[in-house]
Protein backbone atom coordinates (compact mmCIF):
# COMPACT_ATOMS: atom_id res chain seq x y z
CA UNK A 1 0.00 0.00 0.00
CA UNK A 2 3.05 2.50 0.92
CA UNK A 3 4.15 2.26 -2.45
CA UNK A 4 1.24 2.55 -4.43
CA UNK A 5 0.48 5.62 -2.16
CA UNK A 6 3.92 7.20 -3.49
CA UNK A 7 3.34 6.21 -6.99
CA UNK A 8 -0.05 8.15 -6.68
CA UNK A 9 2.22 10.86 -5.41
CA UNK A 10 4.83 11.19 -7.87
CA UNK A 11 2.34 10.88 -10.90
CA UNK A 12 0.23 13.55 -9.25
CA UNK A 13 2.93 15.77 -8.70
CA UNK A 14 4.67 14.73 -12.11
CA UNK A 15 0.97 15.68 -14.14
CA UNK A 16 0.68 19.01 -11.95
CA UNK A 17 4.11 20.20 -12.63
CA UNK A 18 3.73 19.48 -16.44
CA UNK A 19 0.14 21.11 -16.47
CA UNK A 20 2.07 24.22 -14.56
CA UNK A 21 4.57 23.97 -17.55
CA UNK A 22 1.94 24.58 -19.83
CA UNK A 23 -0.48 27.10 -18.34
CA UNK A 24 2.87 29.17 -17.97
CA UNK A 25 3.65 29.23 -21.42
CA UNK A 26 0.79 30.65 -22.35
CA UNK A 27 -0.21 34.26 -21.88
CA UNK A 28 -3.62 36.00 -22.02
CA UNK A 29 -2.90 38.83 -24.91
CA UNK A 30 -3.58 42.57 -23.28
CA UNK A 31 -4.10 45.98 -25.14
CA UNK A 32 -0.76 47.80 -24.06
CA UNK A 33 2.31 45.67 -24.36
CA UNK A 34 3.87 44.06 -21.25
CA UNK A 35 0.19 43.67 -20.14
CA UNK A 36 -0.16 40.10 -21.18
CA UNK A 37 -0.92 37.53 -18.39
CA UNK A 38 0.54 34.20 -17.54
CA UNK A 39 -2.21 31.57 -17.09
CA UNK A 40 -0.83 29.75 -14.89
CA UNK A 41 -0.82 32.12 -11.47
CA UNK A 42 -4.09 31.37 -10.66
CA UNK A 43 -3.52 27.69 -11.44
CA UNK A 44 -0.19 27.94 -9.24
CA UNK A 45 -2.13 29.62 -6.17
CA UNK A 46 -4.70 26.62 -6.77
CA UNK A 47 -1.65 24.06 -6.55
CA UNK A 48 -0.35 25.76 -3.61
CA UNK A 49 -3.77 25.78 -1.70
CA UNK A 50 -5.31 22.73 -2.78
CA UNK A 51 -1.39 20.65 -1.92
CA UNK A 52 0.55 22.33 0.45
CA UNK A 53 3.53 24.59 0.55
CA UNK A 54 5.93 22.12 -0.01
CA UNK A 55 4.43 20.00 -2.46
CA UNK A 56 3.78 23.14 -4.10
CA UNK A 57 7.57 24.29 -4.45
CA UNK A 58 8.64 20.94 -5.90
CA UNK A 59 5.50 21.26 -8.80
CA UNK A 60 6.54 24.44 -9.19
CA UNK A 61 10.69 23.62 -9.60
CA UNK A 62 9.88 20.61 -11.93
CA UNK A 63 7.39 23.01 -13.92
CA UNK A 64 10.26 25.88 -14.38
CA UNK A 65 13.16 23.07 -15.17
CA UNK A 66 10.80 21.78 -18.13
CA UNK A 67 10.19 25.41 -19.08
CA UNK A 68 13.70 26.14 -18.96
CA UNK A 69 14.73 23.01 -20.92
CA UNK A 70 12.14 24.13 -23.77
CA UNK A 71 13.42 27.07 -23.84
CA UNK A 72 10.07 28.66 -23.24
CA UNK A 73 11.35 30.28 -19.99
CA UNK A 74 14.42 32.33 -19.40
CA UNK A 75 16.00 32.61 -15.99
CA UNK A 76 14.96 35.60 -15.48
CA UNK A 77 11.08 34.40 -16.04
CA UNK A 78 11.72 31.81 -13.59
CA UNK A 79 13.63 33.88 -10.55
CA UNK A 80 10.07 35.79 -10.91
CA UNK A 81 8.11 32.73 -10.84
CA UNK A 82 10.41 31.16 -8.18
CA UNK A 83 10.05 34.79 -6.02
CA UNK A 84 6.26 34.42 -6.94
CA UNK A 85 5.96 30.91 -5.68
CA UNK A 86 7.62 31.76 -2.60
CA UNK A 87 5.09 34.11 -1.40
CA UNK A 88 1.94 33.19 -2.66
CA UNK A 89 2.53 29.73 -1.30
CA UNK A 90 3.93 31.28 2.28
CA UNK A 91 1.09 33.47 2.20
CA UNK A 92 -1.40 30.36 1.70
CA UNK A 93 0.53 28.06 4.25
CA UNK A 94 1.50 30.61 7.12
CA UNK A 95 -2.60 32.54 6.86
CA UNK A 96 -4.56 29.43 5.54
CA UNK A 97 -6.39 28.91 2.61
CA UNK A 98 -9.85 30.92 2.61
CA UNK A 99 -11.52 33.33 0.34
CA UNK A 100 -8.70 36.46 1.38
CA UNK A 101 -5.70 34.32 1.19
CA UNK A 102 -6.66 32.90 -2.20
CA UNK A 103 -7.44 36.62 -3.29
CA UNK A 104 -4.84 38.07 -2.25
CA UNK A 105 -1.94 35.79 -2.39
CA UNK A 106 -1.35 35.80 -6.19
CA UNK A 107 -1.17 39.61 -6.51
CA UNK A 108 0.86 39.67 -3.35
CA UNK A 109 3.41 37.43 -4.96
CA UNK A 110 3.22 39.00 -8.20
CA UNK A 111 4.03 42.66 -6.23
CA UNK A 112 6.82 41.26 -5.06
CA UNK A 113 8.33 39.19 -7.84
CA UNK A 114 7.96 43.22 -10.03
CA UNK A 115 9.56 44.44 -7.29
CA UNK A 116 12.36 42.05 -7.08
CA UNK A 117 12.87 42.54 -10.91
CA UNK A 118 12.72 46.27 -10.93
CA UNK A 119 15.73 46.10 -8.23
CA UNK A 120 18.08 42.93 -9.75
CA UNK A 121 16.93 45.36 -13.32
CA UNK A 122 18.14 48.37 -11.89
CA UNK A 123 15.31 49.96 -12.68
CA UNK A 124 12.09 51.34 -11.60
CA UNK A 125 9.54 48.56 -10.36
CA UNK A 126 6.40 50.93 -10.19
CA UNK A 127 5.45 50.80 -14.07
CA UNK A 128 6.18 47.11 -14.12
CA UNK A 129 3.80 46.91 -11.22
CA UNK A 130 1.61 49.22 -13.20
CA UNK A 131 1.89 46.81 -16.03
CA UNK A 132 0.98 43.53 -14.05
CA UNK A 133 -1.84 45.28 -12.71
CA UNK A 134 -4.65 43.69 -14.40
CA UNK A 135 -3.18 40.36 -14.20
CA UNK A 136 -2.91 41.02 -10.48
CA UNK A 137 -6.94 41.40 -10.97
CA UNK A 138 -7.30 38.34 -13.09
CA UNK A 139 -4.99 36.38 -10.59
CA UNK A 140 -7.44 37.34 -7.68
CA UNK A 141 -10.51 36.60 -9.62
CA UNK A 142 -9.16 32.98 -10.92
CA UNK A 143 -8.12 31.84 -8.19
CA UNK A 144 -11.33 32.32 -6.58
CA UNK A 145 -13.00 30.43 -9.45
CA UNK A 146 -10.49 27.49 -10.01
CA UNK A 147 -9.82 26.45 -6.27
CA UNK A 148 -13.67 24.85 -5.57
CA UNK A 149 -13.02 22.51 -8.84
CA UNK A 150 -9.19 21.62 -8.27
CA UNK A 151 -9.94 20.62 -5.10
CA UNK A 152 -12.84 18.64 -5.92
CA UNK A 153 -10.51 17.07 -8.60
CA UNK A 154 -8.39 16.52 -5.71
CA UNK A 155 -10.84 14.98 -3.28
CA UNK A 156 -12.12 12.61 -6.42
CA UNK A 157 -8.90 11.55 -6.88
CA UNK A 158 -8.10 10.63 -3.42
CA UNK A 159 -11.94 9.12 -3.09
CA UNK A 160 -11.30 6.25 -5.29
CA UNK A 161 -8.59 4.45 -3.46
Amino acid sequence: MKNAEKTREMTTTALLAVALAITGTFKLPAILPGCEFQLSAPFAVCIAACFGFRRYIRIGLLASALNLALGTHTIVNVSVAMIFRLVAGGILSVFGVHPVTLIISGPLGTLTGRLVMGIVMGTDPWPLILMAAPGMAFTAVGAGIMYPLLWRLKWIATASE
